[in-house]
């Protein structure tokens, strides 16, 4: 899968620009604030139906305009699609393959599999844990979409039962039969969720520890360790544990939408112990562990997305993602930099076709 031409309209800073990428290696240079960022985050739009980096859909908008507009020409085991993501203030955005529009954003998850590099993946660490559910429930997403829809039916219900708690507290009434019909479906949908997380990061985890031990040229010790409460106890369990405590809080404090990922090293959590050098290794060795799992996943190469990363690293780090880059599994890689002469130089050493695009 390749990407061969992307075209913004009143997409953040860009008015209207197009861009024809090479198949293998595309660099954006030029100093901070020209927009470099922005393509590779129109790029990953093209994927997910949204912004990496700003989750207010309006706000990508250009200022002074009313709507944008990406579209994305892809040749896809050498058949030519179109992607077409837009949006009007006061309308619904709109998601179109090839002229037909989606009527779930969902059915596209996964058709276009990417992954992103950033200096905003530093979240990961220092938010909580809803940003490292996301984590996981993207990359599984991509190659899953059965687990996709669980996900979504489990946040529409848990949502409808905080409002019943919610309606009990407020009429000062209790209805445990109509919550059990809640308790029921959330017991149903999360049951698959939890063991299809468990499965996943059985496979995952062993990557990623490859990974880190590589990019860190070190021999402390990392892990990845799933923390759900369901480790412990049935949903039905869970439930009954915690009935009381839900009528007082009126939401639902128990069930995998609780569920965490605990970062370590040496065994202790990177967040507190970890030095700045040794939480950027971290998280690189996510990411390309998270770009190993969907590529021996999908149908086609994932799109390897590096945001201003050659700043944020040694020659050591550079030095393993141009590995990566010169793998036979590579597929096409989008490149953000401040140093023009820098990304070349390292861009040659892959021999791999490159263009350099001047913001």
């Amino acid at each position: 899968m390749h990407l061969k031409k992307i075209t913004l309209v009143n997409f953040k800073n860009f008015e209207s620009q197009s861009f024809d990428f090479e198949d293998k290696i595309n660099c954006f240079v030029g100093d901070n604030g020209v927009g470099k960022t922005n393509v590779l985050d129109a790029i990953y739009y093209l994927s997910f139906a949204k912004s990496y980096f700003n989750s207010v859909a309006t706000q990508n908008i250009r200022h002074n305009e009313d709507f944008f507009m990406i579209e994305g020409l892809y040749n896809i085991n050498d058949k030519l699609e179109t992607i077409v993501c837009s949006l009007k203030k006061g309308n619904k955005k709109v998601v179109k393959r090839n002229g037909k529009i989606y009527e779930k954003f969902s059915e596209h998850i996964g058709y276009l599999p990417l992954v992103i590099i950033s200096p905003a993946d530093r979240d990961l660490i220092t938010d909580g844990s809803d940003t490292r559910r996301k984590f996981v429930d993207n990359v599984i997403s991509q190659s899953d979409a059965g687990y996709l829809q669980n996900l979504i039916k489990y946040t529409k219900v848990l949502a409808q039962r905080n409002s019943l708690l919610k309606y009990f507290a407020a009429n000062r009434t209790f209805d445990a039969l109509n919550l059990n019909v809640y308790n029921e479906q959330l017991e149903s949908y999360g049951t698959i969720i939890y063991e299809k997380r468990k499965a996943f990061l059985e496979a995952f985890i062993p990557i990623f520890k490859k990974r880190y031990k590589v990019i860190s040229n070190s021999k402390e010790e990392v892990d990845l360790v799933y923390k759900s409460q369901l480790n412990e106890f049935s949903f039905k369990e869970l439930f009954k544990q915690n009935a009381e405590k839900d009528r007082m809080l009126q939401f639902t404090s128990a069930g995998i939408h609780k569920d965490d990922l605990v970062f370590d090293i040496e065994g202790f959590q990177i967040k507190k112990f970890g030095s700045q050098g040794q939480q950027k290794s971290y998280l690189i060795a996510l990411k390309l562990a998270q770009f190993d799992f969907m590529n021996a996943q999908a149908n086609v190469k994932p799109i390897l997305l590096l945001d201003d990363i050659f700043d944020k690293l040694d020659d050591s780090r550079v030095s393993q993602l141009i590995s990566l880059v010169n793998n036979d599994e590579f597929g096409q890689l989008f490149i953000s930099d401040t140093h023009k002469e820098r990304t070349e130089e390292v861009v040659k050493k892959t021999k791999q076709s490159y263009k350099i695009f001047q913001l």
